[in-house]
């Protein structure tokens, strides 16, 4: 696959780290390298391993939300697709300052670190 600038005639937050461009979804890398690092954020619904977790999606999926509101925001796909079933693509998202969402989401607390070797614990 080829990295590059996608259209998003439509883009929307499925939960705090997939967002909908024109019904194809996609996971929020935040500048990490692909299958190495990235950004995870709280499972939501019946994914989530506790309540806590389940609010906390819910909270980072209005925070991504909000973010996909801004005008001129640039979604860059990165050559790469997600280990799941539906192989979804690996995008950056930034906004027209230059700043990538996922990066944004990270300092802000609403997203953590994530790597191959650990899993992140949302009920703790």
């Amino acid at each position: 696959m080829i990295a590059g600038l996608i259209l998003c005639a439509s883009l929307t937050a499925v939960d705090g780290d997939t967002v909908k461009c024109d019904g194809q979804n996609m996971r929020l890398l935040g500048e990490g390298v692909p299958f190495v690092s990235g950004i995870d954020t709280p499972e939501i619904g019946s994914h989530a391993k506790c309540i806590k977790e389940r609010k906390l999606a819910l909270i980072a999926k209005v925070r991504l939300k909000e973010l996909l509101a801004e005008k001129g925001l640039r979604v860059v796909f990165i050559g790469a697709v997600d280990r799941t079933p539906s192989h979804r693509p690996l995008v950056n998202i930034y906004r027209p300052n230059g700043e990538e969402i996922g990066k944004k989401l990270l300092r802000e607390g609403f997203a953590r670190t994530c790597s191959q070797r650990r899993r992140n614990d949302w009920c703790d």
